[in-house]
């Protein structure tokens, strides 16, 4: 379905009888159904339930790591694979089975480390190494332990990175409070670094996230809709708030933006709804799947 150039100018009465077609919606996390509070509020756990009870799939596609999607996949009562680290994991909880697994190459990792541990951003930065759904940091830093307090992860200082990279990662994260430097990283490594040789994105304004070139949480939704489910894209609903869900909303015949989602990532989507703390998802999803 055609995404209109104004999200707000589509309305659920306009596109009749959506429900019958949707049969796989797919929820970012952060941002799109837990907010501050770090936990999926009842009126958005209410309205996913009623979808279910229509027959709907629920799915979870997030940036975060696999174990710490986990309890977010529970909570909504999804039988689907979790497509974790922006789908460059996909894993069956049920089966305990990793279907997809694509890290990104020893030598861009240690090209970005060498970048990153430059003088002007050694200092600025936080980097985290995810390998083996195993959070691996240099050092535990303010902005670490924060991210290691909403995500229940704890993370294993070990110094110089290189350290750990008998394995290849599954994503490179950098943090930074100061998001103008997480900006110009972004624009400095698109320059320097091919669609075709990494995947670079924010899934906040204060995290710059590289993976694979094939992974996006576009191509995890297709995989999940087309390949396991037999479903297309017409089939398919999706909600998420940022530059890390862009792809996931482009693929989905109807998508949904939050409220507080970047303008970029509002003006794709097919509607945009109230923001994550007025429980926009379940807004979008009584409009449009009840």
């Amino acid at each position: 379905m055609p995404k209109p150039s104004s999200a707000n100018q589509v309305s659920a009465g306009s596109l009749p009888r959506v429900s019958d077609a949707i049969r796989l919606l797919v929820l970012d996390i952060d941002g799109t159904i837990a907010g501050v509070s770090n936990d999926i509020r009842e009126p958005v756990l209410q309205a996913i339930r009623a979808a279910q009870a229509k027959g709907i799939q629920i799915a979870i596609a997030t940036g975060r790591m696999y174990r710490s999607a986990l309890r977010f996949h529970q909570q909504v009562g999804s039988t689907l694979p979790v497509m974790a680290y922006q789908g460059a994991w996909i894993q069956d909880p049920a089966q305990n089975q990793v279907l997809r697994h694509c890290p990104v190459s020893k030598p861009l990792v240690l090209q970005l480390l060498d970048y990153f541990e430059e003088p002007a951003l050694r200092s600025l930065l936080s980097i985290h190494f995810y390998i083996n759904d195993q959070l691996y940091v240099r050092e535990i830093t303010p902005a670490t332990q924060a991210y290691s307090e909403r995500s229940g992860i704890q993370p294993i200082a070990v110094g110089d990175l290189r350290n750990v990279l008998n394995t290849e990662p599954t994503k490179v994260l950098a943090l930074c409070e100061d998001t103008a430097v997480i900006d110009n990283l972004l624009g400095t490594l698109r320059s320097r670094y091919t669609p075709a040789e990494l995947y670079l994105t924010t899934s906040v304004a204060t995290f710059f996230e590289a993976t694979h070139p094939s992974v996006n949480k576009g191509t995890a939704v297709r995989y999940l809709a087309e390949e396991i489910l037999g479903l297309e894209a017409s089939n398919v609903m999706a909600i998420g708030d940022n530059f890390n869900d862009f792809e996931m909303l482009e693929y989905a015949g109807i998508a949904v933006a939050m409220g507080n989602a970047p303008a970029d990532v509002q003006a794709i989507a097919t509607w945009v709804a109230p923001s994550v703390e007025q429980d926009g998802a379940a807004t979008a999803i009584e409009k449009f799947l009840l």
